[in-house]
């Protein structure tokens, strides 16, 4: 069986693949450019990927592929509909990530909470070492015991940044696309209004696109910090840029951008020093027991295809 990994650099170079090659023979690519997928996966039974674009464009001359491994829980990147019409499977690896997730979830919330941005800068440019004072308490920050964090996407991710919320004296209160009887669940506009923190870990489709549009966060507290791990499509993000800078919230924390890396251009670009801003490369689910678990998890998808079985298939 011939596997090919198309972008192992989204992988980490820490990452040993070798695991694969129990599978059959392997082709590693460190990134594959849009030109490129094609001929990479003329001769391809297997393909292995995080971020590249898959569909009938660069698909169609590819006879020999058969199944679709992404190294991903979110699938949009592939046309899953023109991959069903072509009888090629397509495997997400679902959960893997979500300790790593909420991990960061939770930091982005405590360094704007507590004004680190602020403070940390402070030390940095000698203001503290030249002032008079033995401390400095401003800007204000504030204790997040009774502080509501709002949560919208209650799956894996969404219930354990719940648990860490609690534990640090939170009130959760969530939103999900379907709601369940006993989740502390209320309307996305409640959500949006109420929250002294909404964290986002929703999946990118056509009803999530734009979900939180510049209505959506105009309606939002003044202070609210709002945190965005999930896909940076599923919000408005020029309008969460002007609300940053003109003072209409309290602090933005995002690891997930619409274009990656984003460009100049972008938004976000302009705001990126605010110190009641914090962009990190979209590394959330990037811990390295994460990678290493969905590594295996990728492995017994194959393996699963090869004895005829489906496991974790999306198509």
């Amino acid at each position: 069986m011939k596997i090919v990994v198309l972008d192992a650099a989204t992988l980490g170079a820490d990452l040993d693949l070798s695991p694969l090659e129990t599978l059959g023979e392997v082709k590693v690519w460190e990134a594959t450019a849009p030109e490129q997928t094609a001929e990479r996966l003329a001769e391809a039974e297997v393909a292995v990927l995080n971020k590249v674009k898959l569909n009938g464009e660069n698909l169609g001359g590819c006879k020999k592929l058969k199944l679709i491994c992404l190294a991903a829980t979110g699938y949009d990147n592939v046309d899953t509909a023109w991959c069903r019409s072509a009888g090629i499977g397509v495997c997400n690896v679902a959960g893997y990530s979500t300790d790593s997730v909420a991990q960061l979830t939770a930091a982005m919330a405590l360094y704007l909470t507590n004004r680190l941005g602020s403070y940390m800068g402070a030390v940095r440019d000698g203001s503290y070492t030249h002032g008079p004072t033995a401390n400095l308490l401003k800007p204000v920050y504030h204790e997040l015991r009774g502080m509501t964090w709002g949560i919208a996407g209650y799956g894996r991710i969404g219930k354990r940044v719940g648990e860490i919320a609690r534990v640090l004296g939170c009130e959760v209160l969530a939103w999900r696309r379907r709601s369940a009887p006993g989740e502390p669940c209320t309307d996305l506009d409640t959500l949006c209004r109420v929250s002294d923190i909404l964290s986002v870990h929703l999946p990118l489709s056509a009803e999530t696109r734009g979900l939180f549009s510049a209505e959506k966060i105009a309606c939002m507290k003044k202070d609210c910090i709002f945190i965005n791990v999930a896909r940076g499509a599923v919000a408005d993000e020029a309008a969460l840029a002007a609300a940053v800078s003109e003072g209409r919230l309290g602090g933005l924390g995002v690891d997930v951008y619409s274009a990656e890396p984003f460009p100049e251009e972008h938004p976000f670009y302009a705001i990126r020093h605010l110190p009641n801003v914090c962009l990190t490369p979209h590394m959330a689910w990037g811990a390295l027991e994460t990678r290493q678990r969905c590594l295996r998890e990728i492995v017994e998808n194959i393996r699963s295809f090869q004895e005829g079985g489906k496991r974790c298939r999306v198509e």
